[in-house]
C-alpha cells in the first residue's frame, strides 16, 4: 500500500525487529562512561559503517528521508487533537505493553518495566517526585506505534526541521534524500527561524518525545517537560549542536536534560521490578500530578 501524500510504502516502513534496537544503537554511540571508558574511543563508537546493524541503518534512511517540515506539521495537526483514545493512566501502561516483542531474545521486560526501572533509579538517587514521574512517563509516547505510526516516526534521534541539518546527527548523508534538503526555505543555517529564537519556537522531528511532551505539558514542571521533549535530541545535549537556535532558557534547562538522560539509557536491568509492590507509591504519585485519564 502506497502512502499518497509522502510516497512511502506502508508495508516497508518498520525495519527494526523491535523498538529496543534503536536504544541499543544509542548505547553503542553513547556508552555508560563508568563502564566503557577504557574500551573504545568516541570515534570508534561513531563508526556506523562497521558497527551498526543493517536494520538500524535502514531505519535512519527512512527517518531522514521522510521527516520533513510539512510532515511534522501534519502529524501534529492529526495527533495533538488527542482524540484517538482516552483511558485511566494505569490502563495506559497496559496499552503500552502491547508493544512487547516476543521475538526479541535479549530481554523479557515489557515497556512498563523499563519505565519503572528508569523511575526507580531516579527515586533511589533522591530526586524530586516530579522527576520520578517524568521517568515513569517518558516513553509513553511510543503508543504512536499502536495507532499505526511507522517506527521511524515514533523513535529515533530527534532534530530540528525547517533549517539545515547538523552533520552531527547520526547518518547525516541520508538527509540528501529529504525534499527539505534542497529547499531554499529550509536548508539554510536558520531556515524558518531566527537566531536565538529558543527551542520552544522550533519544530522538532515527529516522534514519541514530542507527543508525550504535548500530552503532559500542563501537568509537570518545566524541567520535566524539557526532559520529555528533548531526551532524544542527542545532537544538542550530547554533541553541542544548534547553539545558534538556543535562548538563555534553553541553556539553563540543558542541565536537566543531561541529568535525566543517563537514567533512561543506563537503568535497564534483566531483573524486573516488583510492580505490585511499587504500585501504591506510583498510584499516589500519578494522582498528585496527573488527571484520572489521559487522552491519546
Amino acid at each position: 500500500m502506497q502512502n499518497q501524500q509522502y510516497g512511502f510504502d506502508t508495508n516497508e516502513i518498520n525495519p527494526l525487529g523491535s523498538l529496543d534496537e534503536w536504544e541499543e544503537d544509542v548505547l553503542e554511540r553513547y556508552p555508560d562512561p563508568e563502564v566503557e571508558t577504557a574500551k573504545k574511543s568516541k570515534e570508534e563508537f561513531r563508526n556506523y559503517e562497521t558497527t551498526v546493524r543493517d536494520t538500524v541503518k535502514e531505519f535512519y534512511r527512512l527517518n531522514h528521508r521522510y521527516q520533513t517540515y510539512d510532515f511534522v506539521k501534519e502529524k501534529k495537526s492529526n495527533f495533538l487533537q488527542f482524540n484517538k483514545r482516552e483511558m485511566p493512566v494505569w490502563e495506559a501502561f497496559n496499552f503500552l505493553n502491547q508493544l512487547v516483542d516476543d521475538s526479541d531474545p535479549d530481554t523479557d521486560l515489557d515497556q512498563f518495566q523499563h519505565l519503572l526501572q528508569t523511575s526507580e533509579a531516579i527515586r533511589r538517587d533522591g530526586h524530586p517526585d516530579w522527576m520520578i514521574l517524568t521517568g515513569l512517563m517518558h516513553d509513553m509516547g511510543k503508543v504512536l506505534c499502536l495507532f499505526g505510526e511507522p517506527q521511524w516516526a515514533v523513535v529515533g534521534d530527534t532534530f530540528p526541521v525547517g533549517c539545515a541539518y547538523s552533520d552531527k546527527i547520526v547518518y547525516p548523508e541520508f538527509f540528501k534524500n529529504n525534499p527539505d534538503y534542497s529547499n531554499p526555505d529550509y536548508n539554510s543555517r536558520f531556515g524558518v527561524y531566527e537566531k536565538g529564537c529558543g527551542l520552544r519556537n522550533v519544530q522538532m522531528s515527529w516522534g514519541h518525545d514530542e507527543y508525550i511532551y504535548q500530552m503532559l505539558k500542563d501537568y509537570i514542571p518545566e524541567e520535566g517537560l524539557y526532559m520529555l521533549r528533548f531526551h532524544s535530541f542527542y545532537a544538542w545535549h550530547r554533541e553541542g549542536e544548534y547553539d545558534y537556535l538556543l535562548d538563555d532558557h534553553d541553556r539553563e534547562m540543558l542541565k536537566w536534560v543531561k541529568l535525566f538522560n543517563p537514567y533512561d539509557l543506563y537503568s535497564k536491568s534483566p531483573n524486573p521490578p516488583n510492580i505490585q509492590e511499587l504500585k501504591p507509591y506510583y498510584e499516589s504519585l500519578i494522582k498528585k500530578y496527573l488527571p484520572e485519564t489521559l487522552k491519546f
